[in-house]
């Protein structure tokens, strides 16, 4: 592979319910996701978070792993029900993440933060205007601990997939099925977000960012533009220009009285970018609309094309290429950092080995398009491979595996895949020294 950039950051990533267990100890509260993930019928097999990878046991293990790898930086979400639960500071929840980030600097390998990755405390809810509030107070307890020692903070994970797959179709936590919950939810994450970061940058945060999964369109734009508005353009304008686009705005007005012009905007340093595949439309009058985008009817997804991942997703490496170059275009001067990549797939243990040879082709093919988007001008610092383990995949239980490394989930033991090693090489021919 062509060199990618002197100073290009390598990592992988991963979040505090898929991975850490540990899920009454040491004074953590419930999340959204323990209530549902208990709660029969809406997760694969009755699958949860309690264990998990044992992460909140093993992370010195795992650090080492990283080591191993070569990593330059690990991205890993804290959990809010383990810093407050109850709405009470719970110091024991602070202090496993003062231990993470000790050995990763013992380690050499930079800590990003992410503030929030879907586990809401269980007494709260987006819906609620106040939770922004809160999370800003969140923000603020967190990085008095650690802002000492991370440089790099991220607010949200995803918070279209909270919303709208949390509050549109129901099939994440907390299991609401109302469009009008869905919109007031992502505007109540888009506030949080603001001023998540405007408290962050009053206590002297180094790198402020946000990781949004977006998704390029492929179809005609008279019937993309409404879905590109809901999946990527909603949350786009509000954190990168400081408001809705006007066509979003009058959409949500169809579904909810919400004030929107209430959006408090703080500019970010750094925009982060999961990218996992494209979505191909096409009109047809007797689609009955996507649960995820409220007002799609007359809409239809057509099916991958090629073989899909173990998630039923297209691979298209192209996509990111084209997602990397709209972003530099549509909001130029933003530096970009992706912060997800990756894909499941069936992999097999044989002579103690996991020879996956799929995903080393599929992350091979991604960077290669962020080397091409890079050398025709897009601004992208870094990459971090989704994941590092693998783990809960949230509705769909411990059936998907994302991991570099392979969890056994009755030993827990690791296994790093043919993947991680193969990582392991571009990562030192790569980037920074």
């Amino acid at each position: 592979m062509t060199t990618f950039p002197q100073g290009f950051v390598w990592g992988a990533a991963t979040a505090s319910y898929q991975i850490e267990g540990a899920a009454r100890e040491d004074g953590r509260g419930p999340s959204i996701w323990d209530v549902f993930s208990h709660t029969p019928g809406k997760v694969a097999d009755g699958h949860t978070g309690d264990v998990a990878c044992d992460h909140y046991h093993r992370y010195r293990e795992d650090v080492a792993i990283m080591e191993d790898l070569g990593l330059h930086a690990y991205r890993f979400s804290v959990s809010w029900p383990r810093v407050l639960p109850g709405g009470t500071f719970n110091a024991a929840g602070l202090d496993f993440y003062d231990r993470l980030v000790d050995e990763l600097l013992a380690r050499r390998i930079s800590p990003v933060a992410t503030l929030y990755h879907w586990d809401l405390p269980a007494e709260l809810d987006w819906r609620d205007r106040d939770t922004a509030e809160k999370f800003a107070e969140y923000a603020e307890i967190v990085h008095h601990r650690l802002g000492d020692r991370v440089a790099t903070w991220t607010t949200l994970n995803e918070p279209w997939v909270s919303a709208f797959v949390g509050y549109g179709s129901g099939r994440h936590a907390p299991g609401v099925t109302d469009p009008a919950a869905a919109f007031t939810a992502a505007h109540h994450l888009l506030r949080a977000h603001a001023l998540g970061a405007q408290a962050l940058r009053a206590a002297g945060a180094d790198e402020i960012s946000v990781t949004l999964n977006l998704t390029p369109m492929a179809g005609d734009p008279e019937v993309t533009t409404l879905i590109d508005g809901l999946a990527n353009r909603l949350f786009l304008d509000p954190v990168l220009r400081g408001s809705y686009p006007d066509d979003v705005r009058a959409h949500i007005a169809k579904f909810t009285g919400l004030d929107l012009g209430d959006l408090p905007y703080e500019p970010i340093d750094v925009l982060g970018v999961n990218y996992y595949t494209i979505a191909r439309l096409a009109a047809d009058p007797a689609a009955p609309g996507h649960a995820e985008y409220p007002g799609s009817e007359g809409i239809a997804w057509l099916p991958p094309h090629g073989v899909p991942t173990e998630m039923g997703w297209e691979v298209i490496p192209s996509g990111l290429e084209d997602l990397l170059l709209r972003l530099s275009r549509d909001y130029p001067g933003t530096p970009l950092m992706i912060t997800e990549n990756g894909a499941a797939y069936d992999d097999a243990v044989k002579d103690g080995q996991v020879a996956d040879t799929e995903r080393i082709a599929y992350l091979d093919g991604h960077f290669r398009a962020a080397l091409r988007a890079i050398e025709q001008g897009a601004d992208l610092r870094g990459y971090l491979v989704w994941s590092l383990l693998d783990n809960f995949e949230w509705a769909r239980g411990y059936h998907k595996r994302f991991g570099l490394v392979r969890v056994d989930y009755e030993s827990l033991e690791r296994l790093p895949k043919a993947s991680a090693h193969w990582y392991r090489e571009v990562i030192a021919r790569n980037g920074l020294d």
